[in-house]
């Protein structure tokens, strides 16, 4: 485990837990809450086509793309020392619910708090979609959990 502190990019342990937890899909599809997706998840923005299916190197494309916005995410908002570990758990949670939702969260709270138990606790709290707990949203949260612990 890397001791290193306030890494600024996803580990590989991260981006095995994204890929695991969002999947693959080369074509077009509408993610839990209706919204347009391709790729590792990549939500397809306004302006954006594809026209077909896309290639696996696309998919990895789009998804490092769409991590250093993550990433980005996360350095403006934590304001203690972390593991990588713990980056990449947040990396995971921010890549899924946004950097808003990390801002806004008690979950960060406990963080910059110097309560890291108590944050890590929190991710299990983030399950649902469209109100409802969803089996894929708690076992990627119980992943992230363990990853930040580790």
């Amino acid at each position: 485990m890397s001791t290193e502190h306030n890494p600024r990019a996803t580990g590989e342990r991260g981006l095995a837990l994204i890929k695991e937890s969002e999947g693959l899909r080369l074509s077009t599809y509408l993610d839990a809450v209706g919204k347009p997706t391709i790729g590792y998840g990549h939500l397809i923005r306004p302006g954006e086509t594809f026209n077909g299916p896309i290639s696996q190197q696309q998919a990895e494309a789009l998804l490092r793309k769409d991590l250093a916005d993550t990433e980005q995410g996360i350095a403006k908002a934590v304001r203690v020392s972390i593991t990588q570990g713990q980056f990449d758990a947040l990396a995971s949670f921010v890549f899924n619910l946004g950097a808003g939702r990390l801002r806004s969260s008690t979950l960060l709270r406990k963080l910059n708090a110097g309560d890291y138990a108590g944050a890590a606790n929190q991710f299990l709290l983030w399950d649902k979609a469209g109100g409802k707990p969803l089996k894929g949203l708690t076992k990627r949260r119980q992943a992230e959990r363990k990853l930040f612990l580790s």
